[in-house]
């Protein structure tokens, strides 16, 4: 069984959340996490990216910087955010961090994400 990893490259908790919210408010260009540029809003993530995953037909879950570290500690050195999937206690990326660059919005990683995912065909 395979998971789809989605690793932000941010710390987790309501004080750097909210950091994080001011930081892509004033200064957009300079906010080091694209993914979570591209699926949160302000406060919450955005219900587009929300359903995406929910119709993707495997278990997805989340990691924010230390804790991706802890979970996988041979991937502890990979660039941040990254999209991954885990088959088998194997990580191959799947939206690398040097990739999310090219992604200018929500709709294109979501149609990147459904074309590089095995078994996509299923999300069409």
């Amino acid at each position: 069984m395979s998971r789809l990893v989605i690793v932000y490259n941010a710390n987790a908790g309501l004080l750097a959340g909210a950091m994080d919210s001011l930081h892509k408010l004033f200064a957009p260009a300079s906010y080091p996490c694209k993914l979570c540029a591209l699926t949160y809003g302000l406060l919450s993530m955005r219900g587009e990216w929300r359903r995406f995953l929910d119709g993707v037909g495997v278990e997805t879950i989340f990691h924010h910087r230390p804790d991706f570290r802890t979970a996988f500690p041979a991937a502890a050195d990979w660039p941040l955010p990254l999209i991954a999937v885990e088959q088998d206690g194997q990580l191959d990326a799947l939206i690398s961090a040097e990739e999310f660059d090219g992604i200018a919005d929500l709709s294109q990683l979501m149609a990147e994400v459904a074309r590089r995912l095995p078994g996509a065909a299923r999300l069409a």
